[in-house]
Formats: C-alpha cells, sequence, structure tokens
C-alpha cells in the first residue's frame, strides 16, 4: 500500500512540474527529479525502461543518472576511475 502511494505521489509530483515550471526559480526542476525518483525506486516497469532508455541513448541515461544521484552511476563512475588508474 506504501508503494503504491509513493507511485501515485511520484505521478503527481512530475504532473505538477510544468505548472510549477511558470513560477519564477527551478521548481519545477525539483520536482520533476523528485517525482523520477520516486516512480524509479517504486516501479518495475518505470525501471525497465529506464534502463532500456539507458542503452538505447547512453549520455541521455548518464546525464539522468548524475542529476538523480543514482547509486548506479556512482558505482559505474568509480569503476571507470579504477579501470582508468591500472
Amino acid at each position: 500500500m506504501v508503494r503504491i502511494a509513493l507511485l501515485v505521489t511520484g505521478l503527481v509530483l512530475l504532473a505538477a512540474a510544468p505548472l510549477v515550471g511558470v513560477v519564477p526559480g527551478p521548481g519545477g526542476v525539483f520536482f520533476a527529479a523528485a517525482g523520477i525518483v520516486l516512480i524509479l525506486r517504486n516501479s518495475r516497469w518505470a525501471r525497465r525502461r529506464f534502463v532500456r532508455l539507458k542503452a538505447q541513448w547512453p549520455r541521455a541515461g548518464d546525464f539522468i543518472d548524475r542529476i538523480l544521484i543514482r547509486g548506479s552511476a556512482k558505482r559505474r563512475r568509480q569503476r571507470a576511475k579504477e579501470v582508468a588508474a591500472n
């Protein structure tokens, strides 16, 4: 039940982002980021779609990972640093 509530909250935040975006300041970006985080953490379908997006457009996927500060992006960057150091 909690997971569904968080998913719905994420959808509401994502839907509200364009509305908040017209207000001066970067509020819409934060609403969108929070909504995407909640959706990705609570929806397997959304995670699978996100993985496909990252495979299809790696630069966009890396950019989104950096914005959302995802753990997978941190691990990937750390691994890349270790490989480059060796």
